[in-house]
Order: structure tokens, then C-alpha cells, then sequence
């Protein structure tokens, strides 16, 4: 409430520019902006292989676009802002959403998973966080991830309640009075949503951003393809390419800092070994200092409860 929110600080000291676009235009259908950003694979395809055969890891494309757009955001942190009731905000951590099926048929289940980053993280240490969270969702005895969780409260409600539950979480949204854990748990309030289309083989798409939640940048990843392409000379080669489709909201920042900021998003997916070695932590001094180390304790209290948990309904079974 009065500018304040969980998960991000009120932009100041905005050129009149900036901060004049989200009155201009109040939603993220107003301020959508596509473009596509084509990938020549053989970086990747030769990172992926010598990876595999010197430390025996296996890295998917995923993987590595999700450490690239953590990176990204981290290093030019405009494009991890949002818009909300028409005021800006710099998220204080870095988000990625994303869908998964269980299996790959109709009706297989859809889990939606959120993920949190300091964009400090190396390669590996993207990898085991993303593959530990679809590991433990797709795991046969699974605690319903939070997402589901709070869909499947509201969907057991009549339709005149459930729309009635959503106009008050809106308004509350809205009006930043919305509860921290509901933020936490909506794949919604997110940095980047991504969404992986090779694996039901359909070409990129530009996906809409919800106008509910603080979602600024949706990502599809297209199915690769083979293309000619003519060098200077007018020789024609055949390039492995596949494509991402961007979908972003234009008010967080201008069209140059973007074009900068998707180059260098490029620049990480075609030159993996860029992202190999974690960021240096940043010296901690004062109020910085003390909040660390309370949120430290804080984590690990909470890290403690889980398995302490977990090792009772182990052995209980």
C-alpha cells in the first residue's frame, strides 16, 4: 500500500518521458511490442558436446536461455522492472515462469513452475535449480506445487465467487495490498515467462502478456530449422537455426536500451561458456549487511522445517 510492494521498489528520479508512457498507456495490451531474435545453433550444439564428453553434463537449450535471460536481467536491470497502476518498479529479485507437461498428450497435466534468481548464478548453478524444480514437481509423490495449489482453492468455488475472488485479488494487486505468499506463488508476477515449443514442434510464436500480475517479457523457443543463408560473396550455406519470439512491454524502457539488452541476451545464447563462471557476491556493508544475514537465517530456518518435515512423512510411511 502507498507505493510499497513485496516484490519491487518505486522507480524515482524517472526522465518525464518514462515516467509520462504507462499514463499513456495504462495496460500491458496497450504497450506490447514483438520481435523476433533468430539463434544459429552451432555455438550452442559444440558447447553442448564438448560439455558432454569433458564433465559428462548434459545442458538443453532451455537451460541455457533461462541462464542467459538471468544474466541479461541482472546486467541490465531496467528490463526487470514492471508496471503497476500506472507506477514503476524494480523488482528486488529476478523471476522465471514456465509451463511443463507431464506427459505430452491431450490431457497430460500442466504444472506451472516459478523460479527465483539473483542473476549472479553460473551455468550449473541455473541447471540444478531448474532441474531440481522439475524434478520434485514431477516426482510421483509431488506436494502440489503453490500455483496449483491456490488455482485449485478457487476453482472448487461457485462462478459467481470465483470471479468475485479474483476482482478483490486484482483490486488488492492494484492497490499493492496483495499478500506477500500469493505474489510468491503466482507464476503471474514474474520477470520472464517461458515457454518451450520444440518439444511439440511448433515454430515461435509471440505469446500476450497477462494483464494480470507484473509479467514484462514472455520468451517462446521455436522448433530448430535448417535455412540457406547467403554470405557476402553470394555463397549459400545451410545454418541450424532456431528462433526466439519476444513479447515486451515498451514502457519499462526505451527501444535502445532493449536493442542492447537483447544483443546481449544473444551474445549469451550463442557463447554459453560466457555463462560458466558465477558473478563476484557484491561487498555487503551497514543495513545491506545485517538484512543478508537475516534473510540467511530466515532461509535456513525455513530450509530446516522442510526436511524435518519430509523426514516425518518418510517415516511415517
Amino acid at each position: 500500500m502507498f507505493g510499497r510492494r513485496s516484490d519491487g521498489v518505486k522507480v524515482k528520479n524517472m526522465q518525464i518521458i518514462d515516467k509520462a508512457m504507462p499514463y499513456f498507456m495504462p495496460t500491458r495490451i496497450d504497450a506490447v511490442n514483438n520481435y523476433t531474435q533468430p539463434v544459429n545453433c552451432a555455438g550452442l550444439d559444440k558447447f553442448i558436446l564438448e560439455e558432454k564428453k569433458a564433465n559428462k553434463v548434459h545442458y538443453t537449450y532451455t537451460e541455457i536461455l533461462i541462464a542467459a535471460c538471468v544474466r541479461m536481467l541482472h546486467e541490465r536491470p531496467k528490463t526487470n522492472r514492471f508496471i503497476n497502476n500506472c507506477v514503476v518498479y524494480q523488482r528486488k529479485k529476478i523471476y522465471i515462469s514456465m509451463s511443463i507437461k507431464k506427459s505430452l498428450t491431450d490431457d497430460g497435466e500442466e504444472i506451472t513452475l516459478k523460479m527465483e534468481f539473483t542473476g549472479r548464478e553460473s551455468l550449473d548453478q541455473v541447471k540444478k535449480i531448474v532441474d531440481d524444480e522439475i524434478a520434485k514437481n514431477l516426482a510421483k509423490d509431488a506436494d502440489m506445487h503453490k500455483t496449483t495449489k491456490v488455482a485449485s482453492v478457487l476453482c472448487k468455488m461457485p462462478n459467481w465467487m470465483f470471479k468475485f475472488a479474483m476482482a478483490v485479488v486484482r483490486f488488492m494487486d492494484k492497490h499493492n495490498c496483495l499478500p506477500k505468499s500469493l505474489i510468491h506463488a503466482s507464476p503471474f508476477h514474474t520477470s520472464i515467462y517461458i515457454a518451450d515449443l520444440r518439444s511439440i514442434k511448433l515454430d515461435k510464436l509471440y505469446h500476450h502478456l497477462y494483464c494480470f500480475g507484473t509479467t514484462t517479457i514472455f520468451a517462446t523457443l521455436s522448433k530448430v530449422k535448417y535455412v540457406p543463408v547467403a554470405n557476402r560473396e553470394g555463397q549459400v550455406n545451410v545454418e541450424k537455426r532456431m528462433d526466439i519470439g519476444l513479447t515486451l512491454d515498451e514502457r519499462v524502457c526505451d527501444g535502445l536500451y532493449y536493442a542492447h539488452s537483447v544483443n546481449l541476451l544473444l551474445k549469451y545464447i550463442e557463447n554459453p561458456e560466457l555463462l560458466k563462471e558465477p558473478l563476484p557476491e557484491p561487498e555487503l556493508t551497514g543495513k545491506a549487511l545485517k538484512k543478508k544475514q537475516k534473510e540467511d537465517k530466515k532461509k535456513a530456518k525455513k530450509e530446516e522445517k522442510k526436511k524435518s518435515k519430509k523426514d516425518k512423512k518418510n517415516s511415517e510411511k
